[in-house]
């Protein structure tokens, strides 16, 4: 096994990783400086209906025009049509519906401002507070800030992934971020560490072993053990997300998508983020001493 582990050398490579990383990263973050994400209401506050109605759709306009109602979106399904508008009260919502002849409501939902904002700043401090909590508990295991701090720049790498896509998205497809893209992320971040600790976990075993090893040598070999652990467990998860992806309903399209990047990207950071950064960590702190 000894002499196996020795042939292979994927940290040989960790700038490389590093490499790859901007090129998948700076995109996103040029995307998300310039353009940055497209808010659903759940975000900016607004009310989405849908009807079943014969109406034609530039009838529809011209009522919501003399309304004095906001169309920000609007599709047409089978005489279906969803409309996401702003935030209506329940008597301009009446008065709206009342002059759609036939109208069948099958939906109505109404979120505002100060909830979207609210939600935001939740959802920020919940981020802040989860990468605080698991920077504290990794380098209190690890008996090292460089394990918690490599761990959270790995999830920041996710993060900045995921997001960076969705702001491209936004950008190109129109694509929205809701509440179930926050659940998606906080799930991803999750999925990220627990990865990164199992890896981390054999560099403490190797490195009580092994001592005498360098620490790029033993990072490597932990790696090599743990590689295929980590990838055979990320392939269920991406088979059954991408079932679901292709087979699922509409309102969670997106949902199992963003799910899906961030399961691929979490299994490229644990081994290839994490790992390179405890070496770059490793021999800056030495050029310094």
């Amino acid at each position: 096994m000894s002499n196996k582990l020795t042939i292979l050398q994927p940290m040989r490579y960790w700038w490389l990783y590093f490499a790859i990383s901007a090129i998948v990263i700076i995109p996103g973050i040029y995307s998300l400086v310039v353009w940055g994400l497209k808010p659903s209401i759940d975000f900016t506050g607004g009310s989405t209906i849908v009807w079943h109605t014969l109406i034609e759709e530039s009838a529809l306009r011209d009522i919501a025009k003399s309304n004095n109602i906001t169309i920000r979106e609007l599709s047409n399904l089978n005489d279906t049509y969803t409309l996401t508008t702003n935030p209506l009260t329940k008597d301009a919502y009446q008065q709206f519906k009342a002059k759609v002849i036939d109208a069948k409501e099958l939906t109505y939902d109404t979120v505002g401002p100060s909830l979207g904002a609210e939600l935001i700043q939740k959802t920020f401090a919940a981020v802040a507070l989860a990468a605080t909590l698991i920077l504290l508990y990794i380098a209190y295991r690890f008996k090292s800030l460089k394990f918690g701090v490599s761990a959270i720049l790995a999830m920041l790498h996710d993060s900045l992934v995921l997001l960076g896509i969705f702001s491209l998205l936004g950008h190109f497809r129109g694509v929205e971020v809701d509440t179930l893209f926050v659940t998606a992320v906080l799930t991803i971040l999750s999925f990220s560490v627990h990865d990164t600790i199992v890896v981390y976990d054999r560099i403490r075993e190797l490195k009580k072993k092994h001592g005498y090893l360098d620490f790029d040598e033993i990072i490597n070999r932990a790696v090599v053990e743990t590689m295929g652990r980590s990838i055979n467990n990320s392939l269920t998860i991406i088979f059954m997300l991408l079932a679901m992806y292709l087979m699922g309903g509409e309102t969670t399209h997106w949902f199992i998508f963003a799910l899906l990047i961030g399961t691929i990207s979490g299994t490229y950071s644990s081994t290839f983020t994490a790992a390179p950064l405890l070496i770059a960590w490793d021999k800056f702190s030495h050029r310094k001493k």
